[in-house]
């Protein structure tokens, strides 16, 4: 596993779904076992392509996403890998008991892409906005919990889709994400990465928040405090190892999610350090509250989301250290 950040975080050219559509196919030519599954949400998943290339490879299952999942369980009982697509609310809300039954509790090897996580389901709403998908299904035993940071992330992961076994979510963020990775990053499903060290506070964050985690540890810098900054993109399982070490070194953590702040990235750090070395937890997140309809940026700034909300959390948990 090799990482490499860039300098600056400016927004992509491009959209996370076109790369996540582009890299399937190109895994689609040489691995027949790919089938892609939808909601009645092509175009909104970006797999229009994937349909057009491979038509006999490509079910829409219209409005009925708990069928979906069954759909998609029952072809991985037959050999298939199915990657099957939705907003995030339906592909864990809607459908927990087919993902818990037909496809963990089987054992069958099925992705499942959840799209605009959180605040940036927008002006979709608080009904659309996913602040506890992860949440919902992180307690289903042997689910495997990813969300990808940009497209370099993305595209260096979706080998490790194919060829790693189980039921996997995937949480996708659908448009343009902060480019946080420089091209020949490598990943390992499982295992956190480090994007800078430091002494004082460990900012642990996953998905839009890790660019502003970044952000954040550049303006503690200004005020004298060394922040260490770890990209944890897998939820479950969660890279324990990473998360004591941090703790033992730093001796304070801020946990940066997208999310709920009940049951998500937050609560699943501080299980790890409850049980391992404790230290002073900060969690930014939403707090647990519902979400909704607005632009993305209003909403980052609504819920506190942002870089400077970071950094005071983490003067706060270095201040509870003394």
């Amino acid at each position: 596993m090799s990482v490499i950040v860039r300098e600056t975080f400016e927004k992509e050219p491009h959209m996370l779904r076109e790369t996540y559509c582009n890299g399937l196919m190109a895994l689609a030519e040489t691995d027949p076992r790919i089938v892609a599954l939808d909601a009645d949400l092509m175009s909104s998943s970006g797999m229009k392509p994937f349909w057009k290339k491979y038509p006999d490879r490509f079910i829409n299952c219209g409005i009925a996403e708990a069928n979906m999942v069954g759909v998609a369980a029952g072809l991985s009982a037959t050999g298939k890998i199915p990657f099957a697509h939705t907003f995030g609310t339906f592909a864990s809300r809607r459908v927990c008991d087919q993902v818990f039954m037909s496809a963990a509790y089987a054992k069958l090897n099925v992705r499942i892409v959840g799209t605009d996580p959180g605040v940036t389901a927008a002006f979709n709403g608080g009904t659309h906005m996913p602040l506890e998908d992860m949440a919902v299904l992180r307690a289903i035993p042997e689910i495997i919990l990813v969300e990808p940071t940009d497209s370099v992330q993305l595209e260096a992961i979706l080998p490790q889709l194919i060829s790693d076994y189980g039921t996997y979510y995937i949480r996708l963020q659908r448009k343009n994400a902060a480019a946080v990775y420089a091209p020949g990053s490598t990943f390992e499903i499982g295992r956190g990465d480090v994007l800078r060290s430091g002494k004082a506070v460990t900012l642990i964050a996953s998905g839009i928040l890790v660019s502003e985690a970044l952000k954040a540890a550049e303006l503690l810098a200004g005020q004298g405090v060394d922040a260490r900054v770890i990209n944890l993109f897998t939820w479950k399982p969660i890279d324990r190892k990473l998360i004591e070490v941090a703790a033992r070194e730093t001796g304070a953590i801020v946990t940066c999610e997208n999310h709920n702040i009940v049951g998500g990235l937050g609560s699943a750090v501080a299980e790890v350090v409850g049980e391992t070395w404790p230290v002073p937890i900060e969690r930014i997140g939403t707090p647990d509250v519902f979400g909704e309809v607005g632009p993305e940026d209003y909403l980052r700034t609504r819920f506190h989301l942002n870089a400077v909300d970071i950094a005071a959390a983490a003067t706060k948990a270095v201040a509870r250290k003394r």
